[in-house]
């Protein structure tokens, strides 16, 4: 199984994170890919369309590019979500891509989160 086809380093450290009240709180997905290219990202962001058709339980998405690589900051409602997005509609089209290696991801509880007024969609 290439790095393509299997679930992204460092997601079996998920899990449902829940507040001091008990109830489900979203999470960080923090992944760094240095193999992954800007025009590849365009590429796979073009074939999952997720701005289009959002992955269920994303709610955030944020991506660069620097000297190591992509990096994306992400929020989700739960690790299993951005797990599942990834194994149904990303792996897929990383493949087709051409995109080597495997991600490095990690996943932590979401403390806070603000969204300045009047921002909003794709960018």
């Amino acid at each position: 199984m290439s790095g393509a086809e299997r679930l992204p380093a460092g997601s079996e450290n998920g899990g449902t994170t829940t507040n001091s009240k008990g109830l489900d709180m979203a999470i960080v997905m923090s992944m760094h890919w240095a193999e992954a290219t800007p025009e590849q990202y365009d590429t796979v962001r073009d074939a999952v369309q997720w701005e289009e058709v959002p992955g269920a339980g994303g709610q955030m998405h944020v991506a660069w590019f620097d000297a190591r690589g992509l990096h994306v900051t992400d929020v989700w409602e739960s690790p299993e979500a951005f797990e599942t997005f990834f194994a149904e509609r990303l792996a897929p089209a990383v493949q087709k891509a051409g995109i080597t290696g495997t991600p490095d991801t990690s996943f932590h509880p979401l403390h806070r989160r603000y969204i300045a007024p009047g921002v909003s969609g794709a960018a």
